[in-house]
C-alpha cells in the first residue's frame, strides 16, 4: 500500500499465510483491524483496490490494519476450501497478532464479508470481544452470512451487479441490521473510494 507496509508471513492451518501490515502515525495503537478480501477464486487478493482503502481508514483511525491472502493466494500456502479453511485463516491472522486485551476490529469485502461475519462469531464464542465489524458489499447471495451485532456497519452499492443489493436486505432485515447504501455504486465501488473511506471513518465518530 505504501513504502511503509511491512510484509511477512504467519503460521497458518494450512501452511504459511502472506499479510501486509500497516501501522497507524501514532505511538500506542487503538487496536487492530483483520480485512479479509474477496473471492479467492475470482481474483481476490489482499490488494483489492476495497480491502487498501479499508487499511487506509483503519490506520487514519488510529488501528494496525492487517491484510493477508487466503490460503493459495499470492504467497499463502494451501487450497480454496470453499469458505471453511478461509475463516480459520483469519482466526490464525487474529491470533497471530492481536495482543491480550487489544481492541479488534474485522473487516471483509464481498467473500471477506462472510469471512469476518463468521470468524467475529467464533471469536465471539470462545469467550473473546469484537469491538465492530465492517462488511463491505458482503457476499449474502451466496455464502451463509452469520448473524452480526446491531453495530456492524454494512455498505453496499445500490447497482451491485454481483451481490443483489436485495439480497443483503434479506440477511440484515430479520437481524434489524440497518444497511448503508451508496447510490449508483457498483460491486467494486469505482470512483467511490473516497466516499466509502469517509463512510467508515464517519461510523467512529457516531
Amino acid at each position: 500500500m505504501n513504502a511503509q507496509t511491512q510484509r511477512l508471513s504467519i503460521a497458518g492451518p494450512a501452511g504459511a499465510i502472506e499479510c501486509a501490515v500497516d501501522a497507524p502515525a501514532i505511538d500506542a495503537p487503538r487496536g487492530l483491524a483483520v480485512l479479509c478480501h474477496p473471492h479467492p477464486q475470482h481474483g481476490g487478493t489482499m490488494n483489492n483496490k476495497v480491502v487498501q482503502t479499508l487499511a487506509r481508514a483503519f490506520t487514519q483511525l488510529g488501528y494496525t490494519a492487517v491484510r493477508f491472502n487466503f490460503r493459495g493466494v499470492g504467497g499463502s500456502a494451501g487450497n480454496w476450501d470453499e469458505g471453511a479453511g478461509e475463516i480459520e485463516d483469519a482466526l490464525a491472522v487474529v491470533a497471530a497478532f492481536r495482543t491480550d486485551g487489544q481492541a479488534l476490529v474485522l473487516a471483509g469485502f464481498s467473500f471477506g464479508g462472510f469471512v469476518a461475519s463468521n470468524a467475529a462469531s467464533r471469536v465471539t464464542a470462545d469467550g473473546a470481544t469484537v469491538e465492530r465489524l465492517v462488511l463491505v458489499a458482503p457476499a449474502a447471495s451466496r455464502f451463509d452470512m452469520a448473524a452480526v451485532p446491531a453495530h456492524t456497519l454494512v455498505i453496499h452499492g445500490e447497482a451491485d451487479d454481483v451481490v443483489p443489493l436485495a439480497s443483503v436486505f434479506d440477511w440484515a432485515r430479520p437481524l434489524a441490521l440497518p444497511v448503508t447504501v451508496v447510490p449508483g455504486a457498483g460491486h467494486f465501488f469505482h470512483g467511490q473510494l473516497p466516499l466509502l473511506k469517509s463512510l467508515v471513518l464517519g461510523a467512529w465518530q457516531d
